[in-house]
């Protein structure tokens, strides 16, 4: 009973040791690969933290995988004959990790295929909306505007749009009263647009010589009766993607201002029906 009692403090003993050991090693690996990315520059910032979350995340999940074998192994004899003959075993547990390995797999697609990067701002399956924060094997944080931090598996992202792909247009629609001057209205919409060109410059996208590809232009009147209300013009520029939201937020406010300096309306739509259920109880109690 004496020796059990030894060897079962020595087993415990080794495993705290070995649990100690391996959470030093998983930080100082972590350590060197934040070190690293901090001081190469070969790839884009947001690419480094990318595949930097997706490395800390292997590190964790080995040493934890590591661990788990080790305590088994010290309660059972020939724990390597077993586990090298385990191909029943294996089977069972393969099935049983199906959903562990749908993830880790559609995990490393996701890195591998460059959908998404530390930082972009996604949309997934249409209904999430947020900031990328990490992108683990098993798992994708999004920081959604609210501050709620969604966590998702990646066995269950199914689409992905990304805001942060190299490029991204800015498109206003401005809907105006159908007694402007269409040729006033689009004098106006012409010269606000050079207004953003020249404030946000910098934001516009460049192709590798440096020449703009696509300055704020007023795409034309693209519709004749937008909803029964007015003329329709759309307003379009290609901007760098990590400038998007902010100069759409200032174009918007460009757009607005310059069509309130030049008294043009925009189309309102009203709905009396107060007014014509009165108009008819009206016309009922006369008859």
């Amino acid at each position: 009973m004496e020796q059990f009692n030894k060897f079962k403090e020595l087993a415990i003993f080794d495993v705290v040791v070995v649990a100690v050991g391996l959470w030093i090693s998983v930080i100082l690996i972590n350590i060197v690969i934040r070190k690293f990315f901090q001081k190469t520059s070969f790839i884009e910032e947001r690419k480094e933290k990318t595949i930097e979350s997706m490395m800390q995340s292997l590190t964790r999940y080995t040493a934890t995988i590591c661990f788990i074998l080790y305590i088994v192994s010290q309660f059972v004899d020939n724990f390597g004959s077993i586990l090298a003959g385990a191909g029943v075993a294996g089977i069972i547990l393969g099935f049983g990790a199906q959903s562990l390995i749908k993830d880790i797999l559609a995990g490393l697609f996701l890195i591998y295929e460059k959908q998404i990067h530390q930082g972009d701002f996604i949309t997934i399956n249409n209904t999430f909306n947020g900031t990328v924060e990490e992108i683990g094997l098993r798992s994708l944080k999004v920081r959604e505007w609210s501050g709620k931090l969604l966590t998702i598996s990646n066995g269950e992202i199914k689409q992905i749009q990304n805001y942060n792909i190299d490029r991204m247009r800015v498109i206003e629609r401005v809907v105006v009263r159908f007694r402007e001057n269409p040729e006033r209205v689009w004098a106006v919409l012409e010269k606000a647009c050079e207004t953003i060109n020249e404030q946000y410059e910098h934001c516009l996208k460049r192709d590798l010589e440096g020449n703009i590809i696509e300055s704020f232009q007023v795409f034309g009147m693209t519709s004749l009766n937008a909803g029964f209300h007015g003329y329709e013009y759309t307003v379009i520029g290609l901007v760098d993607d990590q400038y998007y939201w902010s100069t759409a937020k200032e174009a918007r406010k460009i757009i607005a201002q310059a069509l309130y300096d030049a008294k043009i309306g925009l189309a309102e739509g009203q709905i009396l029906l107060q007014q014509k259920e009165a108009e008819m109880v009206k016309e009922l109690n006369q008859g």
